[in-house]
């Protein structure tokens, strides 16, 4: 039994170094480019690929609720903001230890969320940087916070594929 905790003490805090990291790097990266960059002005990293291009998004993914009043976006976002670290933080408590993909996942999602979280406090919007395109082929600008999230989500989602996908081979049998 002690054993057992002492692995699941370890895994939880290599868990909180992940979402430290994660959140350090993405506010170290968005210091740099505010500090290094005019606003929008871009540096071609890989030719017809990839730039660093400093925006800043006063919405959410995709530009989404851009356009709306700075103050209810405020709330809106701190409110949705403070929701996501409630509902991670049951997940992430209800999750076995032993189950350690799953909680990388919710990490990387945690660490994110609060990098972007920390922006929004700091100035009402998010610093955007990473530019990855084909030709004139833009996707949208995105940073670390919002890489970390993409991947933790599509982590749980190969999961739940892997998993059902599993289920169902058993059946078969």
């Amino acid at each position: 039994m002690a054993e057992s905790y002492k692995k699941s003490i370890k895994v939880y805090m290599a868990l909180m170094a992940l979402i430290a990291l994660v959140v350090v790097t993405d506010q170290l990266t968005k210091a740099y480019i505010a500090r290094s960059f005019q606003l929008y002005e871009s540096t071609v990293v890989i030719k017809h690929f990839f730039s660093l291009t400093y925006t800043r998004n006063p919405g959410a993914a995709f530009g989404f609720l851009a356009e709306q009043n700075g103050q209810f976006r405020t709330v809106f976002f701190i409110l949705i903001s403070c929701a996501a670290f409630f509902s991670l933080g049951y997940f992430f408590m209800k999750t076995p230890s032993g189950d350690t993909l799953s909680l990388a996942a919710i990490s990387l999602i945690l660490g994110g969320a609060a990098g972007n979280f920390l922006d929004r406090l700091q100035m009402g919007e998010v610093i955007d940087f990473l530019d990855f395109y084909i030709g004139r082929h833009h996707w949208w600008i995105f940073n670390i916070a919002d890489s970390a999230i993409t991947v933790g989500i599509s982590l749980i989602l190969l999961q739940v594929f892997l998993k059902k996908n599993n289920k169902e081979s058993e059946a078969t049998f």
